[in-house]
């Protein structure tokens, strides 16, 4: 009984299969591992369950799926329960089992694609809740349908690929996924393609997705880019599809050679100029602009053996600029005739058709110019010795006209010439000296003077060129050394003290300079028995007694001579103050330079002596500038007081006398009538004493004669201007006024009669400038302008 009803229990799991088409699970080996093998008694029977098929997306629900029973109690005596994933774990209420009949029922659609398979555990326990069998494993697999499309890995997959190819030539690879079970047919994918856009050029693997190339003729300058459509299709290219871009972009190689539009071009280029360009040489290309199978470059084959001319790549256009790199002469060649060529900066392909024109003739016309002279020797270097007298030649600075079929005539001028020392033929470009430049000079840079010269054409508009003279000036041994200083002190015994240093000094530069020679002067032969020279170096001695000599000045005499061509020597003074040294050989405090019966008076007493003198000459020199000073001064203000007097006289006073306030200043009877005083003559005795005088006494003047005719007043007050400013004890501005008489019976009237016109147009001051300079103010003042 037993054994029939377990296998009743597994027909009926195999009869509640959903899907006769689901393939059927193998049984593990080992389900249940407290099953024994049977013997030949009667023994304890444990639960047979195998695994149980349902298939995704099962729509009727609930669905039973197996019914599980205990043999050890009568129906309805045992409750049966499960536990586990799809129960009473997530995802929860999957499953679910009646507990008196054991059935287990599906109440939820499943999917695969997030769970493949339940495992539960059954339970089967008496009313009382004891446990009847030991649990046991109820393993729910989930049989997968074709319910997912497969998708690509990316919309659009793209690929390179030289042009050309050869056939079998990789590209790209499409790939694809299908979310279904891999083991069924339902994620066998298999790939193709829709649809190329022209020929069949490419084709596509159907299990790996590589597309490759199948045929010739790949040409990037027809088709540069290919447009695939590809599709993936699941159950071996039965089932669900999609769809997905192929972008394949053909390389360029260099199959197609540059070309000149033209087979000939013709330019003009300006000679005299260099670095200008003269024209474009157009070319043709197929291949990808900007790429190295594009870019052409050329070449120079004819024409050019002087290489003046270079052709250069414009790298937008591609066009070929011709240049002139080294100026062009007219005179010499009128035409350049050029043969060029032009090719690619990558090789071409060998397979590639050669270009039809890929050389070209450039015909370049040269332009005659007017070109600037040309010095023949540029910078021109010459030298000359220092203090060349005025009129020394120093060079001619000639220079050329190179435009020979066009005769013009060259003038040259000085353009740079900082000490104004030279002087330029400006015919014939002759340099020569017009005055002695000075040693000194700071424009002479390491005994070189540098002057610009400009040579000039008359063709218009004219030309120039500019030429640079330097000039060496050359060192000439004029100078003869001196002693620097002539004067020292030493010791008057020969073991005390290190001597005296002398130096000497050329204003020569080298090589008429040092080495000096310092010698004891020939002609004083006992100097040589007193004294001894010894040379230290190039330019110092060293002076020591050989005998004892008596302290005070001694005066030496010294001959210098150069190392110059010729040299130059001199013979010079040397004083010499020789005193009484202590054991380090300096003089000692109070040691007396001059003694009686010495050679003379020491230099310190010469000195003041000489400072005193100059001391005297310079006060005596601010005393007579001072002195001086002053008498100018007086004599400024004595003119300016006499101006300003005369011209307040003769504008204020507008009446015939001077008035009852003015008899201190005046003696108006010398003006009423100056006749019957000069008959009267001056009384006799001392003059009256002057208390506006300055030293208190006035000085008796002669008696002067009238002025006969007006011709005669400016003599005559010039006389008394001549006379006041000689008589210091009389000032200026009392003797002045006594001038003011115009003379006896005068025409011109009182002074009033100046202003007794209403119109100063009736009034003539003209004549007012025959009477001197002092008038003519007077007449600027009122005459007409």
């Amino acid at each position: 009984m037993d054994a029939a009803l377990l296998l009743a229990l597994g027909l009926l799991a195999q009869s509640l299969c959903p899907s006769a088409g689901v393939p059927r699970l193998r049984r593990p080996r080992t389900l249940y591992p407290w099953r024994r093998a049977p013997t030949l008694g009667r023994v304890r029977r444990a639960w047979v369950i195998p695994p149980i098929s349902v298939s995704e997306n099962h729509k009727r629900l609930p669905f039973p799926l197996v019914q599980i029973k205990s043999d050890k109690q009568q129906l309805g005596s045992v409750i049966y329960s499960i536990q586990g994933p799809g129960v009473d774990e997530e995802p929860r209420g999957v499953f679910s089992i009646d507990k008196f009949t054991g059935k287990v029922s599906l109440n939820a659609m499943l999917d695969r694609e997030k769970t493949d398979r339940f495992r539960l555990r059954a339970f089967a326990l008496d009313l009382g809740g004891s446990t009847l069998e030991e649990p046991t494993d109820l393993e729910i697999v989930v049989v997968d349908q074709n319910d997912n499309r497969p998708v690509f890995r990316q919309e659009v997959f793209t690929g390179r690929v030289l042009e050309g190819a050869v056939p079998g030539t990789y590209v790209t690879r499409a790939e694809a996924t299908d979310a279904d079970d891999p083991e069924t047919d339902n994620a066998a994918l298999r790939y193709s393609i829709l649809e190329q856009g022209g020929p069949q050029l490419f084709s596509i693997d159907p299990l790996t997705g590589e597309i490759r190339t199948v045929q010739v003729g790949l040409d990037r300058e027809v088709v540069a880019v290919y447009n695939l459509t590809l599709q993936v299709a699941d159950m071996s290219g039965d089932g669900l599809t999609a769809t997905a871009s192929a972008i394949i972009t053909l390389e360029d190689i260099n199959d197609n050679a540059p070309e000149f539009t033209g087979d000939q071009f013709f330019m003009e280029a300006a000679e005299a100029v260099s670095g200008v360009d003269v024209g474009r040489l157009e070319v043709e290309d197929r291949d990808l602009p900007g790429s190295p199978n594009w870019a052409a470059r050329f070449t120079i084959l004819e024409g050019d053996p002087d290489r003046q001319f270079t052709i250069r790549t414009d790298p937008r256009t591609n066009e070929g600029v011709l240049s002139v790199v080294k100026p062009l002469d007219y005179e010499s060649r009128e035409r350049y005739d050029l043969k060029v060529a032009v090719q690619n900066e990558a090789p071409l392909q060998a397979a590639a058709p050669k270009a039809e024109r890929g050389q070209a003739r450039v015909s370049v016309q040269v332009r005659d110019v007017n070109e600037a002279p040309v010095f023949q020797e540029n910078p021109l270097r010459t030298s000359l010795a220092e203090g060349a007298a005025p009129g020394t030649p120093v060079a001619t600075f000639s220079a050329r006209d190179p435009d020979t079929q066009q005769p013009q005539r060259l003038s040259y001028s000085k353009d740079y010439d900082p000490e104004d020392w030279l002087q330029v033929d400006g015919a014939t470009g002759r340099v020569q000296t017009q005055r002695v430049l000075s040693p000194s000079s700071p424009f002479l840079k390491d005994g070189w003077y540098r002057a610009i010269i400009l040579a000039r054409d008359d063709a218009s508009p004219p030309s120039t060129a500019t030429g640079t003279l330097s000039i060496e000036i050359l060192e000439v041994n004029d100078h003869a050394p001196e002693l620097s200083p002539p004067w020292g002190s030493l010791c008057s015994t020969p073991d005390r003290g290190s001597g005296l240093l002398l130096g000497a000094t050329d204003e020569d530069l080298p090589p008429h300079g040092a080495p000096f020679h310092f010698q004891l002067s020939p002609r004083v032969p006992e100097l040589a028995r007193n004294w001894s020279l010894s040379q230290v170096n190039v330019s110092h001695a060293r002076l020591r007694p050989r005998l004892r000599v008596p302290e005070g000045l001694h005066r030496l005499s010294l001959l210098l001579q150069d190392s110059g061509q010729p040299p130059q020597q001199r013979e010079q003074p040397l004083n010499v103050t020789v005193c009484r040294c202590g054991q380090d050989g300096a003089c000692l405090p109070g040691a007396a330079a001059l003694r009686a019966g010495g050679a003379g008076i020491s230099l310190g007493a010469l000195v003041i002596m000489l400072a005193s003198v100059i001391l005297l000459l310079l006060l005596a020199l601010l005393v007579a500038l001072v002195a001086r000073f002053r008498q100018q001064s007086w004599d400024k203000r004595l003119l300016h007081g006499l101006q300003d007097d005369l011209r307040d006289n003769i504008l204020n006073y507008d009446e015939q006398g001077g008035g009852e306030e003015d008899q201190d200043a005046y003696d108006m009877d010398q003006l009423r009538h100056p006749a019957e005083l000069a008959a009267f003559g001056a009384p006799s005795g001392r003059p009256p004493l002057r208390r506006d005088a300055p030293f208190g006494r006035a000085r008796p003047q002669a008696t002067r004669a009238l002025p006969t005719s007006p011709a005669d007043i400016a003599d005559f007050i010039n006389e008394g201007l001549e006379a006041a400013d000689s008589d210091p004890s009389v000032p200026p501005y009392d003797t002045a006024l006594i001038y003011d008489y115009e003379g006896d019976g005068s025409v011109a009237g009182t002074l009033s009669s100046i202003l007794s016109s209403l119109d100063d147009e009736d009034q003539d001051y003209s004549c007012l400038r025959e009477w001197g300079p002092r008038f003519s103010r007077l007449a600027d003042l009122y005459g007409p302008p």
